[in-house]
């Protein structure tokens, strides 16, 4: 596809974002950008919530993966169903009994003020490399498909890209935050599906098979094996399930960005069947996630596809090389579609989290100051701009990767402290909580990066979020012991 019509795109694209907004955005206060005013329909935060589970890293590395661990991933998203209904039935009523804006808040009154900034810490640090993370994979993308194919007697420099990507989030989100991101979200999840469809389309007119020989296919081919029993590698069943439990528990019901949206909803039972149906529509995408993946290598073998390096690369290189104009057009969507659903709510929870959780606006009756919360809106996306362009500067995707590792282990101490509050009555030292969280990343450091090298064959998966949140768990626990007068602050449930 010729790069200008890929600007042409996005730039229609971009558009109906601005469109959205300004729609949005009329009438908008301190409440819609916070909490969408408890008005957002409860389908819509589950149909857009789709999108901003899938980022653009998993709407390229999903499919690829299908070679190497077959539709091993499948584990992970079954346990993800136990993660949500844990987040429906338990974290939802805290939440709500609460009235919580940030959930964090949470943590200062069970616990005391240097949790509670702790844990909002911890969130900020994990989003700010997470998001830039992502939008740093698309901006290089972009930079590549428009900016460096358009036949101009000079180059644009990458920041430039970069700078008009946080732009032009920062342009949609400014005004009314999460009010706007619940239904942009929903714009962007559904084309993030669209390019999916479209393409097991292409490839299934291409192959010029029936539906019926696709299902046969699929079960016939050895790559879409789901459950993996053996062993000791991060694909193990045990690893996988219940790793993607706890992942789906703290990366989504201990994450200001993701709950967020689920608190701008109106009432618990709403919020509660947003999660149901959230769950059934997963479920459902990501069978179709995989299934494209068996029918990329599939295509790729029939016209002998060998132009790619990475799996990673696998789609990109098909949807883009060897495909209809259609399906390119669709795919450019999806993939700046899937990073933007991310991206921008990411943003809005950044904002929120820290005029609400450091500044104490929406807090014993402060009224938040609009200037200051568009100032910190303007910091943090400033912040997300040098963080992508520090990633760039290191040009190490062994490094990179290692980073956006560290944002995820920033998670297990959000879910050790959360289930030291809820699961006992316990209390601990509040003025040690920072060493013990420091403490336990540091042995599931040990348990990630030294264990694989005293034990053969062993590989850690995504269980490390909870060796990370145990480690915290226990660690509390012994503070606990030592805490000369041990109030029992009132139970979450009582």
């Amino acid at each position: 596809m010729r790069p200008e019509i890929t600007l042409l795109i996005l730039l229609a694209y971009f558009a109906m974002l601005i469109i959205v907004s300004w729609v949005t955005s009329k009438d908008a206060d301190d409440a819609s950008f916070y909490t969408g005013n408890r008005q957002s329909h409860w389908f819509l935060v589950a149909f857009g919530m789709i999108g901003a589970s899938l980022s653009g890293v998993t709407f390229l590395s999903v499919p690829g993966a299908v070679a190497s661990t077959h539709f091993g991933y499948f584990q992970v998203v079954l346990g993800y169903m136990v993660g949500y209904l844990l987040i429906a039935l338990v974290l939802l009523p805290l939440y709500y009994r609460l009235n919580l804006t940030s959930i964090y808040t949470y943590l200062e009154g069970r616990f005391g003020p240097q949790t509670y900034k702790t844990g909002a810490a911890y969130f900020l640090i994990s989003r700010v490399i997470g998001a830039s993370f992502r939008l740093f994979l698309i901006a290089g993308v972009l930079h590549l498909a428009i900016f460096g194919a358009l036949d101009l007697p000079f180059e644009i420099p990458y920041w430039v890209t970069v700078a008009i990507t946080i732009s032009l989030i920062f342009a949609y989100t400014a005004k009314s935050g999460i009010k706007t991101v619940v239904y942009t979200d929903v714009l962007q999840t559904f084309f993030l599906l669209a390019s999916v469809v479209f393409t097991i389309i292409f490839i299934v007119k291409q192959l010029d098979w029936t539906w019926a020989e696709v299902l046969t296919n699929l079960a016939n081919d050895p790559n879409t094996q789901i459950l993996h029993f053996e062993g000791h590698g991060s694909n193990v069943f045990w690893k996988q399930f219940l790793g993607g439990a706890f992942i789906a528990l703290a990366m989504t019901g201990l994450d200001q960005d993701m709950m967020q949206k689920n608190l701008s909803i109106s009432n618990i039972k709403k919020a509660q069947k947003n999660i149901y149906v959230q769950m059934a529509m997963f479920l459902v995408v990501n069978i179709v996630f995989l299934s494209l993946g068996a029918l990329l290598y599939q295509y790729a073998a029939a016209l002998q596809i060998t132009d790619f390096e990475k799996p990673d690369q696998l789609f990109t290189s098909i949807a883009m090389r060897h495909s209809s104009p259609y399906v390119s057009a669709f795919f450019i969507i999806g993939l700046v579609a899937a990073a933007y659903s991310s991206a921008d709510s990411a943003l809005t929870a950044l904002t929120t989290s820290f005029c609400v959780d450091f500044l104490g606006y929406e807090r014993n009756g402060k009224v938040t100051d609009k200037k200051m919360r568009k100032t910190v809106h303007i910091i943090f996306a400033v912040i997300l701009f040098f963080t992508i362009l520090i990633f760039k500067e290191l040009n190490n995707d062994s490094v990179i990767n290692e980073l956006f590792k560290v944002a995820g282990f920033t998670y297990g101490p959000l879910l050790g402290l959360f289930a030291f509050g809820i699961l006992t009555t316990k209390n601990f030292n509040d003025k040690h909580v920072i060493f013990i969280t420091v403490i336990s990343i540091l042995l599931t450091a040990v348990y990630s990066y030294i264990l694989p090298t005293l034990i053969a064959g062993f590989k850690p998966g995504f269980e490390i979020i909870i060796v990370n949140g145990l480690m915290t768990y226990l660690l509390l626990f012994l503070d606990s012991i030592f805490l000369k007068t041990n109030h029992k602050n009132s139970k979450p449930f009582n």
